[in-house]
């Protein structure tokens, strides 16, 4: 939004900028070239007045000459005068040592003055009348008074030049502004982000100050009120959670004394196991009601310890049946969206079916990667005859090799949990190697 803003700024601006700054730049060179037109008339004038006087010190004509034509200002001043038995072609004085052309002879020869256009500019061509007896139009000097385009630097570029800085200058302060702008509209809208993304968390949560537009103070404003109605509501189911475990261990507690006072011991034993059973449901009940106080709804944790500790676990079992364990890791740890018992449980399953299914001596791998993308790949393989063909893993109850088939359910659904999957392949050695992909937790 804040980059999009600044490009749509910059856009409009500068077109702006464009349709004003280019007229107005060929508005000054045509002032420009309308005041040096102007000042040559003038020129021509003073000139004129000089040739008449000056008809036989032409040495004092190019001296004038040479001091109006020696401020470049684009005015070149030149007289051209008729062949004579001194000049039989005829003289030019002035910087211009170009011959006469067939407009000079025509201005000379009609006694009329006359402007023509030129590349750039214009020239005026006056013939100047000796006043003489008996002159001749052949006899008349021309001036020819050239006007171009003033050298760099002139007035007319040191304008452009101003006009090109006040120009960027504005161009930069409307970024300036536009950016401005949209970091008082993207900042909100990221503290937002970030609250929403702590929802859940076991961080406490902080209100979020009254910044930005209305509409962002309003929306600021309907994720606070969400956020106390969702912790209400979990506090609340807690505490329901916690008074029904309560209110479970007093009848199991009653049902273990009643069982004390049977004669049978047999039924005594099997009643103890079926209230043993119950008791353990009841804990796992209320382990996983709170597991959301412990962890928040975000479950994280380090893999690559909490996977190495839990694969240190079963190095003592492989080294009673003599199988080669291997546990390769990275040596820095690696966030990832799954509690350390969910992780303990998946690695648990996936070695027991390796231990389980294949002869004592088989060699067992523990391989933990980096993930593309965040997270980790965890990979067991082992060197035994591999997995029964066709094995699905999303189906329970059914496994293959005589097992419940839960196993696997239970670690796919795991790794889906934590935006990853499982896929079951066929190792190098020929065995069965399980790759388990976890994702990161942001």
């Amino acid at each position: 939004m804040r980059r999009s803003l600044m490009l749509t700024t910059g856009a409009t601006v500068a077109m702006v900028l464009l349709a004003l700054l280019v007229p107005m730049a060929v508005l000054l060179r045509s002032y420009a070239l309308e005041d040096r037109l102007s000042r040559a008339a003038l020129e021509v004038q003073a000139t004129e007045t000089v040739v008449s006087s000056q008809s036989e010190d032409l040495g004092a004509v190019a001296r004038y000459l040479d001091s109006i034509n020696r401020a470049d200002q684009g005015i070149v001043t030149t007289v051209y005068y008729p062949p004579s038995t001194q000049h039989p072609d005829g003289l030019v004085v002035g910087p211009n040592d170009t011959p006469e052309d067939a407009r000079v002879r025509q201005a000379r020869r009609t006694g009329q003055a006359r402007i023509d256009d030129l590349d750039g500019g214009a020239q005026f061509l006056v013939p100047v009348s000796l006043g003489g007896v008996g002159a001749r139009a052949e006899e008349t000097p021309v001036i020819r008074v050239e006007v171009r385009e003033a050298a760099f630097p002139s007035p007319v570029h040191r304008a452009w030049l101003v006009l090109a800085l006040l120009g960027l200058i504005v161009f930069a302060a409307a970024l300036f502004l536009a950016d401005r702008l949209g970091r008082s509209f993207v900042e909100p809208i990221r503290s937002l982000a970030a609250r929403a993304q702590h929802i859940g968390t076991t961080a406490p949560s902080v209100p979020l100050p009254a910044e930005g537009p209305p509409e962002v103070q309003d929306l600021a404003a309907a994720l606070d009120r969400l956020v106390v109605r969702i912790e209400a509501l979990l506090e609340r189911e807690r505490e329901s959670v916690a008074d029904l475990s309560h209110r479970l261990r007093t009848p199991v507690t009653a049902l273990r004394l009643g069982i004390d006072h049977l004669d049978d011991p047999e039924a005594k034993a099997r009643l103890h196991d079926d209230v043993d059973r119950l008791q353990a449901m009841v804990d796992d009940v209320v382990r996983e009601a709170r597991r959301g106080q412990r962890e928040g709804l975000v479950a994280h944790a380090d893999g690559v310890a909490t996977l190495v500790e839990r694969s240190r676990f079963w190095e003592p079992l492989a080294q009673d049946q003599e199988r080669p364990f291997t546990i390769t890791a990275p040596d820095h740890p690696i966030p990832v969206r799954a509690a350390s018992e969910d992780l303990c449980a998946m690695l648990d399953v996936l070695l027991d079916n390796a231990f389980t299914h294949t002869p004592e001596g088989t060699a067992l791998r523990v391989l933990i990667t980096p993930r593309a993308g965040g997270g980790l790949e965890l990979v067991v393989e082992d060197d035994g005859p591999g997995m029964p063909p066709g094995l699905d893993v999303a189906a329970r109850g059914s496994s293959g090799a005589g097992s419940t088939g839960l196993g696997l359910s239970i670690a796919r659904r795991t790794a889906l949990a934590s935006g990853g999957g499982l896929e079951i392949e066929r190792s190098g050695t020929g065995g069965a190697r399980v790759r388990v992909g976890l994702g990161s937790p942001e």
